[in-house]
Formats: C-alpha cells, structure tokens, sequence
C-alpha cells in the first residue's frame, strides 16, 4: 500500500485559450477517466480549471493530452501547481 502511495500526485491545473465551448471539459473527463485519475474539470472566465489525482505518470500524460486538447481547442497557457495529495475523490467529474 505504501508503494502506491508514493507514486499519486495531486496537481491544480488553469487552462487558458480557445478552451470554453469546444468540449473541453469532456475531453479531458473521457482521457481522465480512461487513465484512472480522479478529480474535477470546471469552466471558469475564459479558461478551464482541473484538479487531478493519481499515478503521477498518468496525471502527466493526461496534461500532455491536454496542451492541445480536442482538435477545435486552441490552449495558449496552462499553470500547473502541484498540491499535497489527498484520496479526496472516488471519480473524474465534470463540474457545471
């Protein structure tokens, strides 16, 4: 178990760009859910937040997924701040 423990991450992430409108926040739950992450994807003024926990290689495939998204998606910046991770969810959801 505590091997385990030690490869889950937890990070914030801010999307900005062409991010709202083109099924963003679906493509980034279909790819979380298939990776086995958990957390939550919600729209914010003008650009997409994410909070993502798991293995710590799948969290960083899903962000390479992410820098450019699904094909109408135009991302010009993304933040991604590492946060202490905490178990705090059972699934990936859309927030709305």
């Amino acid at each position: 178990m505590l091997n385990n423990i030690l490869f889950m991450s937890r990070v914030k992430i801010t999307i900005e760009g062409s991010v709202q409108g083109v099924f963003f926040r679906y493509f980034m739950k279909n790819h979380a859910t298939a990776l086995g992450l958990t957390g939550y994807v919600r729209n914010l003024n003008n650009k997409v937040e994410a909070v993502l926990e798991g293995n710590t290689d799948k969290i960083k495939h899903l962000i390479e997924l992410c820098k450019k998204g699904p094909i109408s998606a135009k991302v010009t910046k993304m933040d991604i701040k590492d946060e202490m991770y905490r178990g705090e969810f059972r699934s990936f959801r859309i927030i709305y």
